[in-house]
């Protein structure tokens, strides 16, 4: 485990302890854009997480039993890449987003919303605010026993998200597909490692294999059954690139 990753969850634990009646902190992590800016990841729970960049906020997948959006910075732009209740809850959508933040939504997603969305589809592309650039990827079940899961012809999505010319993907419910192999210049992954619904831990290190994004985080573990192997998926990857691990059961 990163030395930084460590020192986080550590903080985390004794806030758990000590920091009782105040508002929640969730942990943090920063990487550097193509052309130099400081773009801050923030992650809540199994999939929903935020991306921060120029003083804009990128939700993905909110769900109030993951945090209390109540509290958090409103959203510029909402993405949900389907409609199951771990990732799509419409109270949390409508307590982090303004007249002016933007949801960007799967097909399926979308019949939901009582609200202006961009409708995607597989292969949709976005530009929601100025500066940032939203693809649409596939993301379906392809394991024989799994395909109800998560059905290709449902369309949900995954997202790459383009800032600064960095290319984020958040990759949603699915499995290795031949769409996310065909994935080029992924800079940062969010791949989801939990089972039976998502990858299996092989499956996970085929896929980062595969798109060769220089950081890696596994997300979308917990809350089934069967436990990651968090350690084992660390050491498949040594070498082949640098896995960050955060708090996303």
């Amino acid at each position: 485990m990163q030395a930084k990753t460590f020192y986080t969850l550590l903080f985390m634990g004794l806030l758990s302890i000590f920091g009782c009646g105040k508002k929640p902190v969730y942990p943090t992590d920063t990487i550097t854009t193509r052309e130099g800016s400081e773009l801050t990841f923030h992650f809540y729970a199994h999939a929903s997480l935020a991306i921060e960049w120029n003083e804009k906020m990128i939700y993905i997948d909110p769900v109030m039993d993951h945090a209390d959006y109540s509290n958090l910075k409103k959203a510029d732009i909402v993405l949900v890449t389907h409609h199951h209740s771990d990732h799509f809850d419409r109270q949390a959508v409508d307590e982090v987003t303004t007249r002016s933040s933007e949801v960007v939504c799967d097909r399926t997603s979308a019949e939901a919303f009582d609200m202006n969305c961009h409708t995607m589809r597989p292969g949709s592309i976005a530009t929601p605010v100025e500066g940032v650039k939203i693809e649409a990827v596939a993301a379906y079940n392809t394991s024989e026993g799994h395909l109800q899961f998560h059905p290709k012809d449902r369309e949900d999505c995954g997202y790459i998200v383009t800032i600064e010319g960095t290319r984020i993907y958040i990759a949603g419910d699915t499995e290795p597909t031949k769409e996310m192999k065909a994935l080029k210049n992924i800079d940062v992954a969010f791949l989801p490692v939990n089972q039976p619904y998502t990858m299996t831990v092989e499956q996970a290190a085929e896929a980062v294999k595969a798109i060769k994004p220089t950081i890696f985080y596994p997300y979308h573990y917990g809350q089934v059954e069967q436990k990651t192997d968090l350690e084992a998926l660390q050491a498949a990857l040594e070498g082949v690139t640098d896995v960050r691990i955060f708090p996303m059961e």
